[in-house]
């Protein structure tokens, strides 16, 4: 069944070593939504009546050049030292937001439109993914659930994962369900749409700090735990594997290609991780900055890897068909969290520093800025669809998206 809908309004970015691993089995444990929902509470509520104009500070045309990376950097996926070379230096219908003004930079999207949505307070909302129902699943981290929004009428509901429940990361696999990084758990938790009955797939190894995760080309669910561990997940057998990450602590951000490859971003290790689908080694690619402090990660159309640097507050980009890096200036005080790239290629990021988010379009070397209305707004993750770029804005209880089009 899926959840009731009304209507309301809405407010409104080296050098290679292989690292194995060692394996464990965890058997799932599940419960009907009936059991879970018994237990805990389904919250639901609708955006505030008010509606709210968003304060948009839109610097277009703020263009910033290409640093060379220092030195060849080496690695390809599979675990195996790929060719080497240095980066080249070249330069709802109901919705009454205020639209940013028209960019002339090509390439920029002609209309950009920030709108918010209330969730229950103290849900302090961490990741997000559209769900295959047109609504938005997010992860309440404070509550311990997983939120569901419907965006044509701002209602929300949100299902009790669990006594102990952390949930950071969400995506939407192949089979439509929610699947959950849950740190609090210690375990992977898979949402069915329909029926919300939850399955945990529990961790061995102890204090992973779940992060995020992502399916490769396989089906395979591959996450990170920044206590140390990378790992996988299969759903066919609900086996999971854990493997020591190189440096130790720090994996977060994790990617897939469109070739079905896996990149994950260490943030206390600085580098960018190449990860054989097969064995489950590790390439380790260091940030073109050192100690740039590799937060998250997305793939453009063409398999490049964009990486927010939160420590160097940089935007780079690693070409694994060149094993080359270029990496940008962010505007200000930048403090990069998240990256997306969305599918005309551009590259949205959150900047904690500016309290904003981004889109960096290659084309121009130009960012496109639009401020949050609250501060901070705190947005540790984006994912989106067509036309449209969500994330979550843990520090005030709201989620947002932007709206872009021709």
């Amino acid at each position: 069944m899926q959840p009731d809908r009304h209507a309301a309004s809405q407010v409104e970015l080296s050098t290679g070593g292989t690292i194995g691993g060692m394996s464990e089995g965890a058997s799932p444990t599940s419960a009907p939504r009936a059991e879970r929902l018994a237990a805990g509470r389904r919250r639901q509520c609708l955006a505030a009546a008010m509606l709210a104009t968003v304060a948009l500070l839109v610097a277009g045309c703020t263009s910033s050049s290409p640093t060379p990376a220092p030195g060849p950097a080496t690695g390809t996926p599979g675990g195996s030292a790929g060719p080497g070379g240095s980066a080249t230096a070249t330069s709802g219908p109901a919705s009454t937001s205020a639209p940013a003004p028209a960019t002339t930079a090509p390439g920029a999207p002609a209309t950009t439109t920030m709108s918010t949505y209330d969730v229950p307070d103290g849900s302090h909302p961490h990741d997000v993914a559209p769900a295959a129902d047109g609504g938005i699943w997010y992860t309440a981290q404070g509550s311990g659930e997983l939120g569901w929004l419907d965006p044509d009428s701002g209602q929300v509901v949100e299902i009790d994962l669990g006594s102990g429940s952390a949930p950071h990361g969400v995506i939407v696999g192949p089979d439509g369900a929610a699947w959950v990084t849950d740190s609090g758990l210690n375990a992977i938790v898979r949402v069915e749409g329909d029926s919300h009955a939850v399955t945990d797939f529990p961790l061995q190894a102890p204090a992973a700090n779940l992060n995020t995760a992502t399916f490769d080309g396989d089906g395979v669910l591959w996450f990170t735990g920044q206590g140390g561990v990378y790992g996988r997940l299969d759903p066919s057998v609900g086996r999971v594997e854990t493997f020591p990450a190189p440096r130790g602590r720090g994996a977060y951000g994790i990617a897939t290609t469109p070739a079905g490859d896996v990149y994950l971003a260490s943030l206390a290790g600085s580098y960018l991780g190449a990860i054989n689908r097969t064995t489950g080694a590790l390439t380790v690619l260091d940030t073109p900055t050192p100690g740039g402090g590799a937060r998250r990660v997305w793939s453009d159309s063409g398999g490049r890897l964009w990486v927010t640097e939160w420590f160097a507050g940089r935007l780079a980009r690693y070409d694994p068909a060149s094993a080359t890096w270029l990496e940008w200036d962010v505007p200000g005080e930048a403090q990069p969290y998240a990256v997306y790239v969305d599918e005309d290629d551009g590259v949205w990021i959150t900047d904690f520093g500016s309290n904003a988010i981004h889109r960096f379009d290659l084309a121009t070397e130009s960012f496109l800025t639009l401020t949050h209305d609250r501060s901070p707004a705190n947005v540790r993750q984006l994912l989106g669809r067509t036309g449209e770029v969500w994330g979550a804005e843990s520090a005030t209880d709201r989620l947002v998206v932007v709206r872009f089009g021709p």
